[in-house]
């Protein structure tokens, strides 16, 4: 047994370890359980394990009440579950939750204290919920006057004399689940209680005004215990006093008070939603650990149109945070989120140069603010993304947001309050550490590895060429149910949430990856996906729709390898005419002096790794079909050319890896002002390269040996390179590939999945050592055992994807920025690989029989 073959098989045996570990734990917990999914039907003897939860803090300060929620679905449970979630020191509180506000439990929540050390979650499930006591941290609180009777307002609000506005006389306050006032309901009508719902943490408590001013007030607490329900209960002076509990410290007026929203109008001036047909309050969540309400506005009349808008407002324990989900009916132009402005407070604004789309800012102010004249901070967050402008009016410190979405449109926010008294907070200095701390956990998510029991009975079958193409197919499938033929010209890219684009990852990875696996199971449905997407871009006369050729994006290249396909297979001209309309963009695509294709242009001089396979294998299969002798010659020697001016500006000598990106100005804030290279080495990057190597291997011809060799050997010399930083433990490969104990760092499928693709095709053809087939299979087994999740309904998801990485505009190159953005799951810059690398290891494996 040579040492790679025993490497091999230590990292499958400790996957499959991991996997049987958790059927024997269900198994000797309850002894008669057929699938975790039958637990609550059959178990008398205990409980069943659903799943094992790794977490780690990512950040370099301590993350106490941090909420973790697990979906049902990812856990493989096909309903509502009595589960416990517990470490090996003690049962956690957790709570059944409804995250999407839609009237259905769909998943769990819990509260960890996350330090310097990662913990190690396991949840079971009973026949019978839990009667471990748990404390309530949180409460949602809705109540209004019952028994007394509506008389004309006695002191109506100055802006309404005389307008029929009543108020409400005797009766005694009853809490309700939903609330729609009557028409003539108005500010300080004694009705409702302080004045709407309400909802509070162990940490601070907000009430939402359910009138005409719809504005955020706050509670400022002396006390971790639910007290809403007790406030107001005399009247609306009581609550202004400082009470043991804490008091009212916001004076709100005619702004948004803290957190509040409402929109820019086309007069360029704050329009609150003041004007609807109705307001309706409700109570989504009253739990333990987390609380939501709803308020629905029917008939909002805006100076750019009627229409309908829906607030969702939750809050969990331990946090000043109050998370904000708005949608609307009908497109706006924006969302106004603010806080109050009082004079003397000073204004604070995150530096959102600095961070990427996806990174959270805020805007804030300090000062002593409070109807107590204590120190009060108040913050909303938004992503970068998000924001069209920041500003200010007479009233409030305002950030306009752009709302996503297709038919309806979404935008979220969070704001929160810090009171002097309750936080202990005293400065300036403070409160913005406070602030950069939330911003960063918004941010940087904990990392979380999830292994469930569903899916490890599928993992644990043994590996072999038919049960890897039948993974192929298990995460094909899943997607075609979900979005894969989404992306269409007239579809919608869920992830991104915006049309698609003409583009390497939707139209061009996945399609294609789709395509391969047809041919290999010669099944139409998948080869019809290049159709269905790839080609609906095309037009009869082969203009190409969401593309402009000025913008030299060689990002829009990819693409192309499925049009030459659907010329193949239908002899249909326009397909030929687009790729020939690609083709001619890499003939006019700005270079380095040296030759090297610029990744977009407006990325000058500045060459990526990613953007090898984004151009190459296009190129080179464009050229191998349709090009002939000293053009053909040409294109070939442009391709290759291209392979050796990415390594001599990107290879580090020392390790063998290569950095992500390369400015030849060295003008760049992310470039080394000596060698023009970023600073780290991103996993995925170094995929793309890996996969773009072998797939140009394909087009150059046999005869061409020196070129040949000089891909050859760089095959060669990435396979050794690369292995060096495959982890030992489960075969897969870390986000930045040199530093898997790096705070936050995390294993990433995409670049696994990736790197599994190279290895397998690069055996599969003879290009590299036949001892390379334990790495390959470890890869293979690694991305099964770490990354895949399979549902109860028998779908299939890949998680742990870097979401998107790239340099400039905010994004530093920093190792914090590679963990700075987000970690999704079922992207298709992971599935297209993914399928890949099931197809080529399913070829290496009945290579083996």
């Amino acid at each position: 047994m040579t040492l790679k073959t025993s490497l091999l098989s230590k990292r499958i045996l400790m996957g499959t370890a991991l996997s049987s570990s958790l059927l024997l734990i269900a198994c000797q917990e309850h002894a008669d359980l057929k699938t975790p999914l039958q637990a609550s039907e059959t178990n008398s003897l205990g409980s069943a394990l659903v799943a094992k939860v790794d977490i780690v803090n990512p950040s370099s300060f301590k993350r106490p009440d941090e909420p973790i929620y697990l979906s049902y679905y990812d856990l493989g449970l096909s309903q509502t579950a009595a589960l416990t979630v517990k470490t090996a020191q003690q049962v956690l509180p957790s709570q059944a939750v409804d995250i999407n506000s839609d009237g259905e439990l769909d998943g769990v929540y819990f509260i960890v204290d996350l330090n310097d050390k990662p913990i190690e979650v396991t949840i079971t499930q009973q026949s019978s919920p839990s009667i471990t006591a748990q404390t309530k941290r949180v409460q949602a609180d809705l109540a209004h006057k019952q028994g007394g009777q509506w008389q004309p307002h006695s002191r109506p609000p100055k802006h309404q004399v005389g307008t029929g506005k009543k108020e409400y006389v005797g009766g005694e306050f009853k809490n309700v689940d939903e609330l729609t006032p009557p028409d003539y309901y108005t500010d300080h009508s004694n009705w409702i209680r302080y004045e709407g719902p309400g909802i509070e943490s162990d940490k601070v408590g907000y009430r939402f005004y359910l009138d005409w001013r719809n504005g955020f007030d706050i509670f400022g607490k002396l006390t971790t215990q639910p007290v809403l329900h007790t406030v107001g209960l005399d009247g609306y002076s009581s609550y202004h006093d400082k009470q043991d509990w804490g008091m009212d410290i916001l004076k709100v007026g005619k702004s948004l008070g803290a957190g509040g929203f409402g929109l820019m109008g086309n007069n360029d001036e704050l329009e609150h939603v003041a004007d609807v047909s109705s307001r309706t309050a409700r109570i989504i969540e009253n739990g333990d650990l987390r609380a939501s309400i709803q308020i629905d506005y029917q008939g909002w009349r805006n100076s750019y149109q009627n229409q309908n808008l829906t607030a969702n407002i939750s809050m969990h324990a331990g946090s000043r945070l109050a998370h904000v989900e708005l949608s609307t009916d009908k497109n706006l132009p924006n969302i106004v989120a603010g806080v109050v402005k009082h004079p003397e407070t000073e204004f604070i604004q995150a530096d959102l140069d600095t961070m990427s789309n996806y990174g959270y800012g805020y805007i804030a102010s300090w000062g002593n603010q409070s109807l107590d004249k204590s120190a009060l901070g108040m913050a909303v967050f938004f992503k970068k993304g998000d924001v069209i402008d920041v500003r200010q009016d007479k009233n409030n410190y305002l950030a306009v947001l752009k709302p996503k979405g297709q038919s309806a449109q979404h935008t979220d926010y969070y704001f929160a309050s810090v009171w002097q008294p309750e936080s202990g907070i005293n400065d300036k200095e403070s409160f913005i550490e406070y602030l950069d701390q939330q911003a960063e956990r918004l941010t940087i998510k904990p990392r979380i590895t999830l292994h469930t029991t569903v899916t490890a009975k599928k993992t644990t079958q043994p590996l072999n060429d038919k049960i890897a193409l039948e993974w192929a197919r298990a995460l094909a499938d899943s997607e075609l149910k979900r979005k894969a033929l989404g992306y269409h010209a007239n579809g919608w890219d869920v992830n991104r949430k915006r049309s698609p684009k003409f583009e390497y990852d939707i139209i061009g990875l996945q399609p294609y990856a789709y395509y391969q696996l047809g041919m290999a199971t010669d099944e139409q449905t998948y080869k019809n996906v290049i159709a269905q997407v790839a080609g609906s871009f095309i037009d009869q006369q082969g203009k190409i729709t969401a593309y402009k050729q000025s913008n030299f994006n060689i990002d829009n290249i990819p693409p192309g390898r499925n049009l030459i396909q659907l010329y193949q297979d239908t002899q249909q001209q326009q397909y030929l005419s687009a790729a020939k309309a690609l083709r001619a963009q890499l003939q006019l695509q700005p270079r380095t002096s040296q030759g090297a294709f610029w990744h977009k242009n407006k990325y000058q001089h500045q060459v990526w790794l990613d953007g090898v396979y984004m151009g190459m294998p296009f190129l080179a299969q464009y050229g191998s079909l349709f090009e002939t002798g000293h053009q053909q010659q040409e294109t070939f020697a442009e391709v290759v050319n291209e392979f050796k001016l990415t390594r001599e500006a990107l290879r580090d000598p020392k390790t063998g890896l290569y950095y992500h990106g390369w400015d030849e100005s060295k003008q760049q804030a992310w470039a080394n002002k000596q060698t023009g290279v970023s600073a780290e080495f991103w996993g995925r990057g170094m995929g793309w390269l890996a996969m773009s190597v072998v797939d140009v291997l394909d087009y150059i011809p046999a005869k061409n040996t020196e070129q040949r060799d000089t891909l050859l050997a760089m095959v060669k010399e990435l396979a050794t390179d690369i292995a060096k930083v495959q982890d030992t433990d489960t075969g897969t490969w870390w986000q930045v590939l040199d530093k898997p104990t790096a705070l936050g760092n995390y294993q990433e499928s995409t670049a696994t999945a990736m790197f599994a693709y190279f290895y397998a095709k690069a055996l599969n053809n003879g290009y590299i050592d036949a001892d390379y087939q334990d790495t390959a299979l470890a890869a293979y087994q690694g991305l099964l055992n770490q990354f895949t999740l399979v549902h109860s309904d028998g779908t299939v998801s890949m998680t742990n994807q870097c979401y998107v990485a790239g340099l400039g505009f905010g994004r530093d190159g920093s190792y914090h920025y590679y963990m700075s953005e987000p970690v999704s799951k079922n992207d298709p810059k992971g599935n297209g690989p993914f399928i890949l690398a099931s197809l080529e290891v399913a070829k290496l494996l009945a290579g083996n029989n």
